[in-house]
């Protein structure tokens, strides 16, 4: 259409003869605007192919409806959880694994509890997403009394569950180390366990042997190797008789499958549900056409008009 409008235009161009070519004054307003109605016919006809294209907006809605587990992830933030033999150290992937753990859950509770020397529920049993990946986060080192509670973290974990009326009642405890303290024996932690029917899977993090970890001296923060301690056969007893299982997590990858095979393993009841709805969005471009249109045809009726 302006290739068509440009010839045709041409065609029109009128010339004269002057005597000066430096004239001056012969352009006005109206021939610089000339073009105007044809702008706004394209304009139009735009509009109008959009509307026949008949854009449109999705919006899809899901409703997750089913019987869920109640799950408390129980990590240990004491001092050696700083060690380095995972990336960037072994809380922070830690915290990694436990926030994709908690977006794959749609129907369970959730609830977070901390432990070191004592222990604390960092957030109690929920569904919120954005509240849980929050408290995660929001775990750091030097939050508690350094050690290793696990009886208490355990306890504390346990009693978050005291009242739940879900057919499964999970913990998932997370420590790299051996029980050092505490208000509560993890023999008898395991023993409320079993009361409540709670199912405890232990999870051991660390390499074997020594792991870099960052010490504070006169000097400043220096790099040590530390011995790696996993009490082990705690653990493994705790899950036995508790009806889990225990998981050795040497590195990233590893944690990470652990926490996958935990999530088949407790497996909830779902059903979602979805429903689409499109929204139709052409009428602002018919109403944009009709505009353009009815400018090109007033500018030809008055501003433009031809007389014969």
């Amino acid at each position: 259409m302006i290739w068509w409008y440009a010839a045709k235009n041409n065609k029109r161009q009128s010339a004269i003869i002057i005597s000066d070519t430096s004239a001056k004054g012969l352009r006005s307003w109206k021939t610089s605007l000339r073009h105007l109605p044809f702008v706004f016919r394209l304009l139009a006809i735009t509009a109008i192919i959009a509307a026949m294209a008949r854009p449109q907006t999705m919006f899809e809605e899901q409703n997750a409806e089913g019987e869920g587990v109640d799950i408390v992830l129980c990590i240990d933030v004491s001092g050696s959880m700083t060690a380095q033999d995972l990336k960037p150290n072994r809380l922070e992937a830690a915290k990694t694994v436990a926030i994709d753990f908690v977006n794959k859950r749609i129907t369970d509770r959730i609830a977070v509890v901390i432990f070191s020397g004592e222990s604390f529920t960092q957030c109690p049993l929920t569904t919120d997403r954005r509240v849980l990946v929050s408290a995660i986060e929001n775990i750091r080192n030097g939050l508690l009394e350094d050690g290793t509670a696990i009886g208490s973290g355990l306890g504390t974990s346990v009693d978050r569950l005291r009242t739940s009326r879900s057919k499964s009642k999970v913990v998932i405890l997370l420590t790299d180390g051996e029980n050092n303290g505490g208000l509560i024996d993890p023999q008898t932690a395991k023993e409320i366990a079993k009361a409540f029917q709670v199912k405890v899977y232990t999870i051991g993090v660390g390499t074997d042997g020594y792991a870099p970890q960052p010490q504070n001296t006169p000097m400043g923060v220096v790099m040590a190797n530390s011995k790696v301690s996993i009490d082990e056969k705690l653990l493994k007893e705790i899950a036995r008789e508790t009806g889990g299982n225990y998981f050795r997590a040497k590195d990233n990858e590893g944690l990470t499958g652990i926490y996958d095979e935990i999530d088949k393993l407790e497996k909830s009841k779902v059903e979602i549900t979805s429903r689409t709805r499109y929204t139709e969005k052409f009428f602002p471009f018919i109403v944009a056409a009709l505009a353009f249109l009815f400018l090109e045809m007033l500018l030809k009726l008055t501003v433009f008009r031809k007389f014969p």
